[in-house]
């Protein structure tokens, strides 16, 4: 990635930098202030809301419990249950259905809560259409969506529905309780009571509430305003806890967030639920973002201005600077650099013509300078070693080592010879990897000398790969760096140098298990023949090949170094290529 401050005009950046970083503090303060102040006006909302269903649950439990009272009281009185025991005639049973029926009567107009009430009976004698007290018959009591609770039950809540009487349907929520004398089932007494009342004690004083009311099951029974089907916050809350609480529910598509408070108290069975819209809550919130953003903006405008004008005083002479550098020839025409500045830019312009100065120096004494060059180089020239001469002394130390008996001397001499002949290479940059493998055994058989059975080492290379080229003296650096540097503290080790190919490019591995990159404090400090030849094989591959190619080390997870060498593959060495193309 390149570096902005290498690439972009100074001013520019100056004045882009100070935006952006402006841009990015009104932004983070903007939506800090949102967050936090969302937080903590969800936190009271739901803390307000959860203290309001608290009293409202505890008020509407009041009034239900007193109709399950009734409801248990009038199910065991004497007279209705001799009403449903006995047979009597025609008259002894119609002069008790009119007094079970006045005692009911009495009970609805006394509570003003009751709407009503039926006794579900076997043959039971007709009533008046528009009398609050109906005598059903038991038979269409399945008919009742309510009615399956009571199979597992002595007594049930029903949710909200529509009873019909003289004033019209009435909404109504209805509380049925079996009648039982001595374990003998007679009948069930309904008592409906006014879903009004009840939605107004949930209402409460807020106007526009999301309010539900549910039994201990999770059923609905009575809900007011827009809130969420009964599947989709059913899962939020856990029935069987009595603590109450709230939940924070993601929306879905095209709906937003929903804060759920939830009422439950161990006195009662009721489960009052209260749904807020979270964009509503957090309206203020995002007011005060919007009102820091546009102040922030505000300060933005004017800081901009500001670094602008700032940033043109500062780039100015800089600018001045530069233009001087552009304009700038040895004996040609100098561009004059203002000398009023005392500041920086004062020591800037002065040593800018101090450097001029030094250039103009240097450059008369460039012609001497490059005749010395060239006298230091041809002198470099005959001081080079002639390689037939070191192969024939090379050959007489042989032969004086193979008279004195000495094999391991001898065959070191040799595999040295060997190397050398590689390495030379008549002057060549770049030989066949058969070569190259030959000349690193060489090596490893010299150290296996020293070493004894310590070192052990294992080349592999495909068949195929033998005739391709690649730089001289390319695996030979990391071999001697595994051996000398990260076997230097043990007596053992094993390198491996693996050659392969990996898609259009040639991959060459070498594994060691020495002490790894990370060496101690205390290694040697005057062995320098790793690092360079290492820092030597990077600079060739970068030179010859660019950047595509080139040399990785990494530590091994079982110990050690890995160095992974990438190299194209050549099918000829690229100067005898460059010396056909000039021919050509």
């Amino acid at each position: 990635m390149t570096n902005p401050f290498k690439k972009f005009r100074i001013d520019r950046l100056f004045f882009h930098s100070f935006a952006i970083v402006l841009i990015l503090v009104i932004a983070v303060t903007a939506w800090t202030s949102y967050s936090n102040s969302s937080k903590a006006l969800v936190q009271t909302t739901s803390h307000y809301q959860q203290r309001l269903l608290d009293e409202l649950n505890n008020e509407i439990t009041t009034r239900l419990d007193m109709i399950e009272q009734i409801s248990l009281s009038s199910s065991r009185d004497n007279e209705l249950t001799t009403f449903l025991r006995n047979r009597q005639d025609d008259f002894e049973r119609y002069r008790r259905r009119v007094g079970v029926e006045s005692a009911l009567a009495n009970l609805t107009y006394a509570i003003p809560l009751i709407q009503g009430i039926d006794l579900y009976m076997d043959e039971p004698m007709p009533s008046e259409s528009q009398s609050y007290i109906q005598f059903r018959n038991i038979i269409d009591l399945d008919k009742q969506e309510w009615s399956k609770r009571l199979v597992k039950s002595d007594f049930a809540w029903s949710g909200e529905y529509t009873i019909p009487s003289f004033q019209g349907d009435v909404p109504v929520l209805s509380f049925a309780r079996k009648i039982m004398y001595e374990n003998d089932y007679l009948g069930v007494l309904v008592v409906h009571i006014k879903a009004k009342e009840i939605r107004q004690l949930l209402t409460g004083n807020s106007s526009g509430s999301n309010r539900i009311m549910a039994d201990s099951e999770g059923k609905q029974i009575l809900r007011i305003g827009e809130t969420l089907e009964q599947n989709e916050w059913s899962k939020w809350i856990d029935l069987k806890s009595k603590k109450s609480g709230y939940v924070h529910i993601p929306g879905k598509a095209g709906s937003g967030n929903t804060l759920l408070v939830y009422s439950r108290m161990d006195n009662s069975i009721w489960t009052l639920i209260e749904f807020t819209s979270w964009k509503q809550i957090t309206a203020s919130s995002l007011k005060l973002a919007e009102w820091i953003g546009l102040i922030g903006i505000a300060a933005i405008l004017l800081v901009l201005l500001l670094t602008h004008y700032l940033s043109k005083r500062f780039t100015k002479p800089i600018k001045q600077l530069v233009s001087a550098m552009k304009m700038y020839s040895v004996g040609g025409h100098k561009e004059e650099l203002p000398t009023d500045y005392e500041n920086e830019f004062g020591y800037l312009f002065s040593g800018y013509r101090k450097q001029n100065e030094r250039i103009e120096e240097l450059y008369l004494s460039l012609e001497l300078r490059y005749e010395q060059q060239r006298k230091a180089e041809i002198e470099a020239l005959q001081a080079n070693i002639n390689p037939h001469f070191l192969y024939n002394m090379l050959d007489q130390l042989n032969w004086m080592a193979i008279d004195a008996g000495q094999e391991e001397l001898s065959r070191i001499l040799e595999l040295m010879g060997q190397m050398f002949r590689i390495g030379l290479s008549n002057g060549a940059s770049f030989i066949k990897i058969s070569e190259e493998l030959l000349h690193i055994r060489c090596y490893l058989e010299i150290q296996q000398l020293r070493w004894g059975e310590g070192l052990e080492y294992k080349i592999e290379a495909a068949p195929e790969l033998q005739d391709v080229y690649i730089p001289k003296l390319t695996l030979q650096p990391f071999v001697e760096n595994s051996i000398v540097h990260g076997f230097n503290k043990q007596s053992s080790g094993v390198v491996s140098v693996y050659i392969g190919r990996a898609e259009e490019a040639l991959q060459i591995i070498i594994d060691d298990n020495g002490a790894g990159l990370k060496q101690p404090e205390e290694r040697p400090r005057n062995r320098h023949t790793g690092g360079y030849g290492i820092r030597n094989v990077r600079e060739r591959i970068a030179g010859y090949f660019g950047n595509d190619y080139g040399v990785t080390l990494k530590e091994r997870e079982e110990g050690g170094t890995r160095v992974e060498v990438s190299l194209p593959l050549l099918a000829e060495a690229p100067g005898q290529r460059l010396s056909e193309h000039r021919k050509s």
